[in-house]
Order: C-alpha cells, then structure tokens, then sequence
C-alpha cells in the first residue's frame, strides 16, 4: 500500500477527464498560519516525504497540505501509452496545481515547498499565478537541462531495469512504473534538452528561498544562482555534505532556514 495513515482522494477535472488526487492536511487548521504546500519530487508522492513535512509545519506552527500528483502515489496513474511531453512541468504548475487548490477548497495564497521537479513547478505556478503564492522555498530546483541530470537518470533508468528499485518504488507508488516511466522518459528525450523557463522567472514576484546540496547529483550551483539573477532578493542555502535530497540530507537545517524565511516574509 503506497498511500500515507490519515490522507484523502479528491477528483480534480484534468486533460478533459477526471482524475484522483491523494492528498493529506499537516496539523490542524490554525487561523491566520502560513498554509505550506508540499511538491514532491519527480519520483516522489505524499508517502515519500515521510515525516518531513509534519516536523517542518511543527517548527514554525505552520499548516500543510501534501499531495501527489497525476501519476504518482495513489492518484490516478498515468496511462500506459500516455506519453508526457516537454511542457509536462508548465501542466502541472498552471492546470493540475490550481485545480487541486480548488478542489480541497484553499482559497488564500499559499506557500509552496517544492523539491526538484516540484520545486520547477512551484517557480512556474509562481510566475503565472501571482496572487495565489505566498512565498517558495525551492530545494535542488531545475530551471534549465543539465549534463549531470541527463547523465543521472540515465543511470536511474539502468537501475529500474536491472535492480530491486521497481519494488523500493512501490512502497510509494501504486503503479510505479506510471511514476517512473511518466519522468524518466521524457527527461531522457532529446526535445526535453531545450528546456528552460529562465524567461519565466523574470514574472516571479513572491520572496525565494533557493536551497542546494554541494554533492547534489542531479544539478549544480548553477540553478539557484540562475534563479537569484531572475529574482530579486531570492535567498540562497548551499549545503555541504548534501545531494539531491535537502529535506532528507539535512533536514535540521532546511527546517530552520525555511521556519525563519517564512517568520521574517510574514512579519515584514
């Protein structure tokens, strides 16, 4: 069972369907908190955050809301001939985003906590829809393709096929191969090399926290700073002895770094 104690489904309108969306409250409703909401990673889902997100909304005495998108954990998988395309990021962060914001019934603006791809999503979601965002705090972000993450899920992909990993994902994921075909493919599809969305980050206007880890394996430096070039007063935490995964390498100091981000934006 890949779902977490305690989350819910919800149908969301998507792609001229209805899809199922997993998703779970963090803490219980507390008037007037900051509502952080959880983005996972691109072969992530509400189960493999695991407890982070818990500890992070206790810290700050915040209220969360964790889901998993189409395709991942016990939402609706991704049909097996479904194949997404190069703008499969731009859907999530401008149709499925939104939609499942309503569907749960959030109405004011929010804080978006994204992880790689959902920390793309976020930075997208952000720059179109202004005055729903709150805040991002973005851990190991892409904003352009690099050789090190084409180089590495290649490799993921190697592992799916020749190791144990098929089983460790479906502690998470309900079809894992929906969740790791829908990513691993297009990521590896020469057109994906082309993308970028620096242009877009110049709309940003919400306050940045860009956090990377030093041996993070699927990008470099270059994408936080990328981002503090766009925007203004973006906030960057680089983390030694940290890889891809922030939250789960140095859970400690995200915890503080984005409970203080979040504490100065809301007094100020």
């Amino acid at each position: 069972m890949s779902g977490a104690p305690g989350s819910a489904l919800v149908d969301v309108p998507w792609r001229g369907r209805q899809v199922r969306l997993e998703y779970q409250w963090i803490e219980p409703p507390r008037d007037g908190a900051p509502l952080v909401v959880f983005l996972h990673e691109g072969l992530g889902s509400l189960a493999m955050w695991k407890d982070f997100p818990r500890q992070l909304c206790a810290a700050g005495g915040f209220r969360g809301l964790v889901f998993s998108r189409p395709g991942y954990g016990r939402s609706t998988p991704r049909a097996p001939q479904e194949a997404w395309g190069v703008d499969f990021l731009h859907r999530q962060a401008l149709e499925v985003l939104p939609a499942f914001l309503d569907a749960v019934g959030v109405r004011t603006p929010v804080w978006l906590f994204g992880h790689s791809d959902g920390a793309s999503i976020a930075l997208l979601h952000a720059a179109a829809c202004a005055p729903r965002v709150c805040g991002l705090v973005l851990l190991a972000p892409h904003i352009f393709v690099e050789d090190i993450t084409v180089q590495n899920i290649e490799k993921a992909r190697q592992a799916y096929l020749s190791s144990d990993l098929p089983d460790r994902l479906a502690r998470y994921h309900d079809d894992p191969d929906s969740a790791f075909w829908g990513w691993n493919r297009i990521w590896l599809d020469p057109a994906f090399r082309a993308w970028n969305i620096k242009a877009e980050l110049a709309s940003v206007r919400a306050p940045v926290l860009a956090v990377q880890g030093l041996e993070d394996e699927y990008g470099t430096l270059a994408q936080i700073h990328g981002i503090a070039a766009q925007v203004p007063g973006t906030q960057i935490l680089e983390l030694a002895g940290c890889g891809h995964s922030p939250h789960r390498d140095r859970p400690e100091d995200v915890v503080r770094a984005t409970v203080a981000f979040v504490l100065a934006a809301t007094s100020s």
